[in-house]
């Protein structure tokens, strides 16, 4: 499915430097940075440079280059998450895509949340 890319976006911004942000790492292909509205005590952002929408249109469109950048990247996220200090071990990874996913910036990007127990990710029901 194609989708319609937002250059105003405000991850697009970012990645311009026409908006601030706490960069935990930066590669060729890939912005990792702290979410200005933490819901953990790690709550990190990670984001392709190119122009994707949600996972399905990075998947399917990203560069090998890029895929592996981006999952690399991630693993590092994942890794500072996990080895929180004074927390119990363990880490979420979300990626919300469109409206009933409840995706807030049409940017791809994963959340990677760590360093206390977060409970259940869904209610039942």
């Amino acid at each position: 499915m194609p989708y319609d890319y937002d250059p105003q976006n405000i991850f697009a911004r970012i990645l311009r430097g026409e908006i601030p942000n706490k960069t935990v790492i930066e590669t060729a292909h890939t912005l990792a940075f702290h979410d200005i509205a933490p819901q953990a005590p790690v709550h990190v952002l990670v984001i392709p440079k190119g122009a994707y929408v949600c996972f399905d249109d990075f998947a399917a469109r990203a560069s090998a280059e890029e895929i592996v950048d981006f999952h690399r990247v991630a693993a590092q996220i994942c890794e500072i998450a996990d080895g929180a200090e004074n927390s119990p071990r363990g880490y979420r990874v979300i990626s919300n895509a469109g409206v009933a996913g409840v995706q807030e910036v049409p940017h791809y990007h994963l959340h990677v949340l760590g360093g206390r127990a977060l409970g259940r990710m869904l209610a039942q029901g």
